[in-house]
């Protein structure tokens, strides 16, 4: 991948255009006030909102503050994240006041654990938990993960609801689902011995126990249909799963695409089986702008936001989000320790590098339809993007965390947050008094 910018130095009028057509926000922790400048999107099916990073204060409370502002005032009820199943439905029975679910282990322990598990998305949960309160179960506003790496706790809820219902069932997915077992708390060793022929693929087993529960889909959600779908949904998760971790060998193109084509499946999922489904994304820039107007579609990927933008049209709505400089939470490789890590000022030949050169310390810009032609202009050329996710290696950063992209084709509005800090992981231990459900106590 060609990963230099077409154009040297970001021009003066990109800066001008973009410094007059924002619209400037107050901090998010500051009141509500902020979520107002949103209301100009309360009327879209779906609303996605990046990150530029997984680890940042400013991301995190931005979306919580949209995200109060759509479910109060517009009427949304799915909050989807880029989470695992099982493990959002921990916060989700938290919010929605409903038992536990069976589990396997612990919320929130597999790498990178203060993705979901901090303050941020505490505040958030706790929120949701009182809007819940006094309304009906039909009304009330769900969290669900769409991601795809809980094959083993996936497994495990499937065969739950089996013994619940019908333990010969349970039985006979125990024998399917035996062929994964082995392999259910290391996923890529499963990948690679398929890879190198040690080992027949599991997908005829898995197929199979999705088929059966299919086939019994009338009579199962008729005894208990909220059960059922969270099992038809781990099921499912099963079977992606075991494509992804085979996929991986194959090229990253391949897994990429068969995990935000699982993710985009799940959306229209919970679009469907909630009332009146309207859907907040939270995922990061990568899935949420469309890949086909950055260097990722151009080398045959893509995502969430390109999905969701062929299926909905103008009903879904792109947000991205960036910073020029702070601090991060983050690892310096894959399964490292957390750190706080001091994220670098924007390269010149940059997107954020043009929102720096502003002045501006916060900003919302849009330029959806025909707000300003003269925007979208100067956004319709081709610069350096940055891209941080749980793994941060400064030292690399051009060639780690860099990609090109046409902003004005990638996303339809963008939030600019000049300097951010670190979100906040939280402590082990479960608040005194905090109910059983509580989603985040280890």
């Amino acid at each position: 991948m060609n990963i230099h910018s077409s154009l040297p130095i970001p021009t003066e009028m990109i800066v001008d255009r973009l410094r007059r057509s924002a619209v400037l926000l107050p901090s998010p922790d500051a009141s509500d006030a902020f979520g107002q400048a949103f209301d100009r999107f309360g009327d879209a099916r779906i609303v996605l909102l990046g990150e530029a990073t997984h680890g940042t204060h400013e991301f995190y409370a931005a979306r919580a503050a949209i995200t109060r502002r759509l479910v109060e005032r517009h009427g949304f009820n799915i909050i989807a994240v880029e989470g695992d199943w099982p493990d959002i439905a921990r916060i989700d029975d938290y919010v929605r006041h409903n038992a536990q679910r069976p589990r396997r282990g612990d919320p929130f322990v597999r790498f990178p654990a203060w993705m979901w598990r901090n303050q941020e998305v505490l505040a958030l949960a706790d929120w949701l938990r009182r809007h819940n309160r006094d309304l009906p179960a039909e009304r009330q506003a769900s969290m669900r993960g769409l991601d795809v790496y809980s094959l083993s706790e996936s497994i495990h809820a499937v065969i739950a609801y089996l013994e619940r219902h019908d333990p010969q069932a349970a039985q006979a997915a125990r024998q399917r689902y035996g062929c994964l077992t082995p392999w259910q708390d290391e996923p890529q060793a499963y990948g690679r011995a398929i890879a190198t022929g040690r080992l027949a693929a599991c997908e005829d087993a898995v197929v199979a126990q999705l088929g059966e529960l299919l086939g019994r889909r009338m009579q199962l959600l008729a005894e208990d249909g909220e059960h059922y779908f969270d099992a038809e949904r781990n099921a499912r998760i099963v079977r992606a799963a075991e494509q992804y971790y085979r996929a991986i060998f194959r090229g990253s193109a391949e897994s990429w695409n068969l995990r935000d084509r699982h993710m985009f499946e799940t959306l229209q999922a919970l679009l469907a089986h909630q009332p009146d489904g309207r859907a907040i994304v939270w995922a990061h820039n990568s899935h949420i702008g469309d890949a086909a107007a950055t260097a990722m579609g151009w080398r045959g990927e893509f995502n969430i936001g390109q999905l969701c933008r062929a299926a909905y049209g103008d009903q879904a709505v792109l947000i991205g989000f960036g910073t020029d400089r702070g601090t991060v939470a983050a690892a310096s490789d894959w399964g490292a320790a957390m750190e706080m890590l001091r994220v670098r000022p924007a390269r010149e030949d940059s997107w954020e590098h043009c929102f720096r050169r502003t002045g501006l310390a916060r900003s919302l810009t849009d330029w959806r339809g025909k707000i300003d032609p003269d925007l979208r202009e100067a956004l319709s050329q081709t610069l350096l993007e940055r891209a941080i996710g749980v793994v941060y290696r400064p030292q690399t950063e051009l060639s780690s965390h860099y990609f090109q992209a046409v902003l004005a084709e990638q996303f339809d509005a963008f939030v600019w947050f000049e300097e951010t800090r670190a979100v906040t992981p939280l402590a082990g231990d479960r608040p005194e008094g905090a109910p059983e459900t509580w989603p985040f106590g280890l």
